[in-house]
């Protein structure tokens, strides 16, 4: 009984086109893994900051002193914290402004957090795109491999005088191969492209949800400002 042929004796058999086939779907699978371990190293760092902010956000910190701890990272702000950042900022700018009044303060206050918040998004789908067409095309690459190595084992098999089982098994085989690689490099990418889409979206709940209640908050302070300090001042936050 012969013995089974590797992955390797069936990629040197093959024909040129299934090899460049075969070598794609490589190449496309270590992408496909690289971007996976990078997207959840992202992703797990942006869910991680985001509960550890939150708790120090709600413990009654003062919120210039919290303003000013995120300042002192510099260009290290990011995810939730970056919303926070640049929404106080720009409260901050406008309060000290004589003439703006509540609702511009607020206004501005939003867009900064609006902006904020679709350049975090972004970052986070960086590359998602990536995944998603990987696990669409991979299989389609693999099906054309497939396809062509069949039609080259049955043209060969014309060629002979007598039809056999074993002239003709390799040749499938080899084409059949490029099949699997395609699935082998789909599944996963489709998969992760999937989880880290949920995960996106959570995420972004989140920030909705915060901006809205950080809204609530400032809405709040302007108020108190315009009741304590008819006169214009400025209060301390």
């Amino acid at each position: 009984m012969q013995s089974e042929l590797s992955f390797f004796d069936l990629f040197l058999q093959a024909g040129l086109v299934v090899q460049c086939v075969m070598a794609v779907l490589v190449a496309m699978s270590i992408l496909s893994w690289a971007l996976i371990f990078q997207r959840s190293k992202i992703v797990h760092q942006a869910n991680k900051s985001t509960k550890a902010f939150e708790d120090r956000f709600w413990s009654g910190v003062d919120l210039a002193r919290l303003y000013k701890e995120v300042s002192a990272k510099g260009e290290k702000v990011e995810g939730i914290e970056h919303l926070f950042h640049s929404g106080f900022r720009e409260f901050a700018r406008l309060r000290a402004q004589k003439d703006s009044d509540q609702v511009a303060i607020l206004n501005g206050s939003q867009r900064a957090m609006r902006v904020a918040h679709s350049r975090e998004i972004d970052h986070l789908e960086k590359n998602l795109s990536v995944l998603a067409t990987i696990g669409s095309i991979s299989p389609y690459i693999g099906l054309f491999g497939t396809v062509w190595g069949i039609m080259n084992a049955f043209i060969s098999l014309g060629e002979v005088q007598q039809a056999t089982l074993q002239a003709v098994a390799p040749g499938i085989a080899e084409a059949l191969v490029a099949t699997a690689m395609g699935l082998f490099a789909a599944i996963p990418a489709v998969m992760a492209y999937n989880r880290f889409s949920y995960r996106v979206e959570l995420l972004d709940n989140a920030y909705v949800n915060f901006a809205e209640e950080f809204t609530s908050i400032l809405q709040r302070q302007t108020g108190a400002t315009a009741s304590v300090s008819p006169s214009g001042e400025s209060a301390n936050v």
